[in-house]
């Protein structure tokens, strides 16, 4: 009997033991801060692929580098390779190959951005996730970002501020972000070498088509709502939510859209897509009958031989009286099958009618005192000869107007202030709320960093820490300062707001009525945050106009 006893207690004591010792064993809840579960048990989730298995932080569990899809070069994607065992996905996949970040070689970039540039591979359709609950038959809001760099660089890593951990935690919402075919490899029209390449101009949009279509197919099981899907980027991942809302293609993969300082309202022109698909199989020497040859170009040798045709064809159009875009080259393309009609047109907007879209840019963008320290030192009347250079007789009503725009504004302001991006928002804003259809929201983002020494001002890129409310991972671009935390609690809410109703309307902000033409509002983000209407029209109006 002693000896039953003594077994009996050897086991409660042993299970206790084990179940005292194990994670397995502890909801998240009961984690520490920072502790990281990574177990065979743990955050194991079922896609039409197979298993795959990521791990648990700050209870949020988080799946890097899922195959979503695969594709041979200058083809549309398909469904990726299935696998039987289950899938480690914890560490980011493969980057798409691009060309050398210059941005590396200033010191006071590479500081505020921190680049992560991670490896390249032409195998780089991948997902990340993060979400705070899987396998639980709850309908989480999905946000999709899609990243910046234009259509040619970046990642969905490729900034600290990208991480969608502390989004998921705050707004119990799923956060995905992609990595995509760019530059050559996405977006080449070969299209005059015959049918087999007629989406070749665009398969690079079409791997965020193939992305969208694996969430729809796979998220509940992340904890996703299928049916309440986000795509919101920035720069040229604004430029690809606007492509998407374009496409038929993509009609009903996503319900909602924001676009940050990307507002693409123009496309490539196949008279030039195609011309700069000959010219780089000329400059490779490739006839049509071998330009399947093109798949096996070493990467590098191809990136060139693009970037010449690039700038040859550019030149051409230049000599023709035309404009180049500001993304001419790498872009999608007009080509009347992905895109059958140009982004700008009645015919686009229809598409994504029904689709609540919000809007915006910062108040400095581009600023051009960071390439030229010098108009820092102007004085009012240096800096006005320098702006007539631009604006000749319309330099006194472009002042005047700046004046009542932003009053107290510096000399400096008359360079940093962008009137690029923010028209065409408001040109997006305008043409969508034509249609009478779901509402549009403007922003404008002025919050201006204190590092280094106040530089990066609003420039582009600034607001991202605030979207992700990632102050603290992004120090080095916002300071990490209370204000900016504080402004981060703020926008942040309003972009999980606007996920999970189309209404960004947040607590503690004042009332943000949707955009129509005549009233102009728009949400001013900065320490204070206030409502404006039609405040820089005449502005931009002036500087503008021809």
């Amino acid at each position: 009997m002693k000896k039953i006893l003594w077994v009996c207690i050897s086991t409660i004591l042993m299970i206790s033991v084990f179940y005292a010792c194990s994670d397995t064993g502890r909801s998240k809840k009961e984690l520490s801060d920072g502790e990281i579960i990574a177990s065979s048990q743990d955050a194991i989730v079922v896609t039409e692929s197979g298993k795959v298995a990521g791990y648990i932080e700050d209870g949020i569990y988080i799946y890097k580098g899922i195959p979503y899809a695969k594709a041979e070069r200058f083809t549309p994607p398909v469904a990726p390779d299935s696998w039987d065992a289950i899938r480690s996905s914890r560490a980011y996949g493969p980057t798409c190959p691009q060309g050398k970040r210059m941005g590396w070689y200033s010191d006071d970039q590479a500081f505020a951005f921190n680049w992560d540039d991670g490896y390249p591979d032409e195998n780089c359709l991948r997902a990340n996730i993060w979400t705070q609950g899987i396998n639980d038959g709850k309908k989480r809001p999905v946000m999709v970002w899609l990243h910046g760099g234009g259509f040619s660089a970046g990642s969905g890593q490729e900034l600290p501020s990208y991480d969608g951990k502390n989004l998921a935690k705050k707004g119990d919402v799923v956060v995905v972000t992609l990595n995509h075919r760019l530059n050559i490899l996405g977006f080449l029209d070969l299209s005059a070498f015959g049918n087999k390449y007629k989406q070749s101009g665009n398969v690079g949009m079409l791997d965020l088509v193939a992305a969208l279509q694996w969430v729809q197919k796979n998220i509940s099981n992340f904890g996703g709502d299928i049916n309440n899907v986000t795509i919101f980027g920035q720069s040229g991942g604004g430029g690809k939510v606007t492509a998407l809302m374009s496409m038929p293609i993509a009609k009903g993969l996503f319900h909602k859209a924001i676009v940050q300082s990307g507002s693409l309202l123009h496309c490539m022109e196949p008279t030039y897509s195609r011309e700069i698909g000959l010219a780089v199989a000329a400059e490779l020497g490739l006839t049509p009958a071998r330009i399947d040859e093109l798949k096996s170009v070493p990467y590098e040798q191809l990136l060139e031989a693009g970037q010449k045709a690039v700038r040859k064809v550019r030149q051409k159009a230049v000599e023709n009286g035309v404009t180049p875009s500001l993304l001419f080259g790498w872009a999608p393309v007009f080509d009347g099958i992905t895109l059958p009609f140009r982004p700008s047109s009645q015919q686009a907007f229809e598409i994504s009618k029904n689709v609540p879209v919000l809007i915006g840019s910062t108040l400095h963008e581009f600023l051009k005192s960071s390439y030229n320290p010098a108009l820092k030192q102007m004085s009012l009347e240096e800096a006005k000869k320098e702006i007539e250079k631009q604006y000749g007789n319309k330099t006194d009503a472009l002042i005047a107007a700046f004046s009542a725009t932003y009053p107290g504004f510096k000399p400096i302001d008359l360079f940093d202030v962008d009137l690029m991006f923010r028209p065409m928002a408001i040109k997006q804003a305008t043409l969508k709320a034509a249609l009478n259809g779901a509402p549009a929201y403007m922003y404008l983002f002025t919050w201006e960093s204190p590092v280094p020494d106040g530089a990066l001002r609003s420039m582009h890129c600034m607001e991202l820490p605030f979207v992700f409310n990632n102050i603290y991972n992004s120090r080095t671009m916002t300071g990490g300062t209370e204000a900016a935390y504080a402004l981060a609690d703020k926008m942040s809410s309003c972009w999980i707001n606007f996920a999970r109703t189309g209404n960004p309307n947040a607590d503690g902000l004042p009332e943000w009525k949707s955009y129509n033409p005549e009233e102009g509002a728009t949400m001013i983000f900065n320490n204070i945050c206030e409502v404006k209407y039609n405040h820089d029209s005449e502005l931009l109006k002036i500087a503008n106009s021809e």
